[in-house]
């Protein structure tokens, strides 16, 4: 099997960092943060955290936003972490689907997203950039950040062929389908069983059920009330929603919870969800990894949830065999 890396992905909250230590003694090669300010703290605040307590662990987002930071305050808070992390930043940007819906916008254009990073690059590259019709460059005294240029590798989280291209132009790698030319994150949810566990128990519903109640979520949001009500349950559970919110208010009601909380509408979602995609044994999840890698992917993502995160951490660790041939071994909590 192709080397590739196994990392994880949580939100920016009051355990980020300490799980992020946890990550790195599991081994995992990088620890991605969400970002959507409705829904989550500060990512940058979270991330200069972990990087003070970690020392080998990379750091990434998936995603950042655009539209919720001027590009100059994106550049300076890049530097920062490039700064505390001592150069195990990883930036990822992408239009913010969810980030822009629950706000009750629509994601952003790609054109939008490729002007900002091309400004962005611009900026940490310590040239003049325009921005509002103004040249603006970082000014940031010797000893107040890094000295220009900060090597920092910017990826897109990108699909579709537009986005593809894009990624292409602009960008150091992608979260996304497997690119021609780019090295390939994806994101995945899942749980190891305990022996003998039914994979519709209770635990695993729990464990899963904020990312595969997702499917309701999405339908809502791209199709409205046909889409979601041809999905089992969607019609009881838009039902709820809409009586919650008048239309010009559900935007604030779709995402609640976003793949970390099951709302009590959600709840009854479970029985429906998916309970078979990586969710097994270690040996089932390994091969399920192993398809992945030789689809092309460079980078897994684990993204776990559920009331235990890290016991998700510590048992979907073993689905990477380091190259030297041993196991990553659970390690315990700090």
């Amino acid at each position: 099997m192709a080397e590739f890396e196994l990392s994880c992905g949580l939100p920016p909250g009051p355990d980020f960092a300490e799980l992020a230590v946890l990550a790195e003694q599991l081994g995992y090669a990088r620890v991605w943060i969400y970002d959507s300010a409705p829904l989550w703290e500060d990512p940058f605040v979270h991330l200069a955290l972990a990087a003070r307590r970690t020392s080998r662990i990379g750091l990434a987002t998936a995603v950042l936003i655009p539209t919720q930071r001027e590009v100059m305050a994106t550049a300076s808070a890049i530097a920062t972490v490039a700064r505390l992390s001592g150069g195990r930043f990883r930036p990822c940007f992408g239009t913010g689907f969810t980030a822009r819906l629950t706000v009750g916008q629509p994601p952003m254009k790609l054109g939008e997203l490729g002007d900002y990073i091309r400004v962005l690059r611009q900026l940490l590259a310590g040239e003049k950039a325009l921005v509002n019709g103004k040249p603006v460059r970082m000014l940031h005294a010797d000893g107040l950040t890094q000295s220009r240029p900060i090597q920092v590798p910017l990826w897109l989280s990108a699909f579709g062929p537009r986005g593809a291209a894009l990624a292409a132009e602009i960008a150091d790698g992608i979260i996304g389908p497997v690119h021609p030319e780019l090295p390939t994150a994806t994101m995945v949810s899942g749980t190891v069983l305990e022996p003998g566990e039914d994979p519709g128990s209770d635990r695993v519903r729990r464990a899963i059920g904020p990312w595969r109640v997702l499917d309701w979520h999405n339908a809502y949001a791209y199709g409205g009330a046909e889409a979601v009500d041809a999905l089992p349950g969607g019609r009881q559970w838009r039902d709820t929603v809409e009586a919650l919110e008048p239309p010009q208010a559900r935007h604030l009601l779709t995402f609640e919870g976003h793949v970390t909380h099951l709302p009590d509408r959600d709840r009854a979602l479970l029985e429906h969800i998916d309970h078979t995609t990586m969710v097994g044994d270690i040996h089932r999840i390994r091969q399920s990894v192993e398809r992945l890698v030789e689809d092309g992917f460079s980078e897994v993502i684990y993204t776990p949830s559920g009331p235990d995160i890290a016991r998700e951490l510590s048992s979907f660790a073993l689905a990477h065999v380091h190259p030297h041939g041993r196991e990553a071994v659970p390690a315990t909590r700090s």
